[in-house]
Formats: C-alpha cells, sequence, structure tokens
C-alpha cells in the first residue's frame, strides 16, 4: 500500500464528511435541569472542623472504611494541594463547560426524550486516566485534574496521542462517550467489519450530540493524524480488502487497528504516520454513508444489524 500524506489546511474539511442534516438542529427551547457540585474545591479548603460538611454533601464519595484522618492527610499533602491549585488556575471559572455540558444534554433529550440529565460534580483523582469520566445515570463525574491543557507539565510523560484528549475542549466528548456507551447496544457480530461499525455508531451519535464539535476533537487526532485518515481513506480500504481482513474474526485487529494507540499498524514503513484506531475512523465514515443513504430513524440505526448496515450502506471511500 502505497500511503500518501496530505495535509489539507481549509477546515471545511473537518466538516466535510458529515451529514448537515445532523448540524441543523434547534435545541433552544429544549429545558435541562442539573446542578454542578465542586468536590475538589470543598474538600481540598476543608479542615478538622468542616470535613463533617463535605462528607454529608457528598456521603457518596466517602466509603465507611475511609477514615477522616486519612482525608485530612490527603487534604494536608503538598502534591495534592499543588494538583488542586493547578486546576483552580483552568477550572475557577465553570461557566464555559457547564455552557458545553448544557447544550451536549438539550442535544441528547432532543434526539431521546427520556433522557434524563445528570447532576455534575468534579474532582480530582490524581491523574487517573482509566477514570476521567464516570457516568451513573443520574451522576456525572469528571475528573478536571485529566483536563488541564495538552501541554501542562503533569502530563510530560504522557504519550502524545494520550495528550491530545488532556484539554478543556475534550471533556464534553468525554462525557457523550460515556452516556453513548450505554446507549449502544452490545453487538454479537465478532467480525472485523461489525466491529468497525459498531464503534462507528458510537461516532455517529457524537456527530448528532456534539455537532459544533470538530472532528478531529470527537476522534482525538491531531489535525495532522486526520488529514492523513482523509487523505489515504481509499488505500487504507484496499489494504482491508486486500488482506482480508474484513470478515476476519482475528482479535489481534482491535489492537492494531481499533484501539487507542499512537498509530495503526499495518505494518508498513511510513505506520507511524497514520493515527491510531483508524478501524474506528472508518466505521464512523461508513455509518455516515448509509445515514446518507437511508431514510432511518436514530433508534433504529441503533438495532441495526452491522452486516446489514454495511450492505446497505453504499460506502465508497474517497479517493
Amino acid at each position: 500500500m502505497r500511503f500518501l500524506f496530505i495535509v489539507l489546511m481549509v477546515l471545511a474539511v473537518f466538516f466535510s464528511c458529515t451529514d448537515k442534516k445532523t448540524t441543523q438542529i434547534d435545541v433552544s427551547t429544549i429545558n435541562v435541569d442539573f446542578s454542578v457540585k465542586r468536590y475538589e474545591v470543598d474538600f481540598y479548603n476543608a479542615n478538622t472542623k468542616t470535613l463533617i460538611n463535605v462528607k454529608n454533601k457528598y456521603p457518596y464519595l466517602f466509603p465507611k472504611e475511609y477514615t477522616d484522618s486519612s482525608s485530612l492527610v490527603k487534604i494536608k499533602d503538598k502534591q495534592e494541594q499543588e494538583l488542586f491549585k493547578e486546576s483552580q488556575k483552568v477550572y475557577k471559572d465553570f461557566s464555559l463547560l457547564e455552557n458545553q455540558l448544557s447544550l451536549l444534554f438539550k442535544h441528547l433529550k432532543y434526539y431521546n426524550s427520556n433522557f434524563k440529565e445528570p447532576n455534575v460534580v468534579t474532582m480530582l483523582t490524581n491523574l487517573d486516566y482509566e477514570n476521567r469520566i464516570i457516568y451513573a445515570d443520574t451522576l456525572l463525574l469528571i475528573s478536571l485534574d485529566l483536563y488541564l491543557g495538552k501541554s501542562h507539565p503533569f502530563y510530560g510523560d504522557y504519550p502524545k496521542y494520550i495528550k491530545e484528549s488532556n484539554t478543556i475542549n475534550h471533556i464534553a466528548v468525554d462525557v457523550a462517550k460515556s452516556i453513548i456507551d450505554k446507549q449502544v447496544y452490545f453487538s454479537k457480530n465478532r467480525s472485523f467489519i461489525g466491529k468497525m461499525i459498531h464503534e462507528g455508531k458510537k461516532m455517529y451519535l457524537l456527530d448528532l450530540y456534539l455537532p459544533l464539535v470538530s472532528d478531529f476533537e470527537k476522534i482525538g487526532f491531531t489535525k495532522e493524524k486526520l488529514n492523513w485518515a482523509i487523505g489515504n481513506e481509499e488505500q487504507i480500504w484496499k489494504y482491508f480488502i486486500d488482506k482480508k481482513l474484513l470478515f476476519s474474526t482475528d482479535t489481534k485487529l482491535n489492537k492494531r487497528f481499533l484501539e487507542n494507540a499512537p498509530f495503526s499498524k499495518f505494518y508498513m514503513e511510513q505506520d507511524n504516520l497514520s493515527p491510531g484506531k483508524i478501524g474506528v475512523w472508518v466505521g464512523w465514515q461508513i455509518v455516515r454513508s448509509y445515514m446518507k443513504h437511508n431514510d432511518v430513524s436514530l433508534q433504529e440505526l441503533l438495532i441495526k444489524n452491522e452486516s446489514d448496515l454495511f450492505n446497505k450502506s453504499k460506502y465508497k471511500p474517497k479517493k
């Protein structure tokens, strides 16, 4: 496969593949009601006398085995206080993020009237990347220390592809993804194409729920890596076909093309130019093509068999 590295600087490229119908939704009349509580502010400003108030306000964050002395040690810890101080530089004013979440919840409610917006609690988790967002129906926990900016020194040892998502603009994306994970039904299709389309459904929901967010932020690529994917779409698809990967059930393909990684593994000389999880991006384009050529509801899309969706997608990679 001969890769082409094409840099497209026109902003419209980030939205060119999106069905325009998904960006014209008026949600101004939809009401959402949710609270925002700043646990990290209350906790790291607490002392021996006021800790009880914090415990009463956030009982779900204080398991019985967690003693007051442990909490006070944590509060006084220099590194913990430094983490709190740095997070306050970015999030002392939470209004911008609150507006972003409000807009997200309105879109969620537009497409699913049964959606109930969760109450939001911000916190710090000592850079616990695996638990940056926790969504539990009525409660949404956001670890602010993982969104201080991709150049923040706290992330000095993080791989570059991980740092791309450590920004304030990515919080709404990660929140949306956490909610979407509970909306997209588990797929029994174990083929590579089935898995790509399953992930593509999730990405298409991001198109609907976050219509003003750029594609590179939704999928977590750098602009350069996204441009590479767009410029090489035909070559990527040809590789999948030539190597007979589409209907393979080899689980090794997950790490090569579906899981987050610095680059995808075609085992070619210029692999490092590619973004990780390129299969997710391809699945996204297939689902977009399907929705463009088929008049189906969102609910119908979510339960659509992946093989049938692929056959009716009329997907044709751009040259």
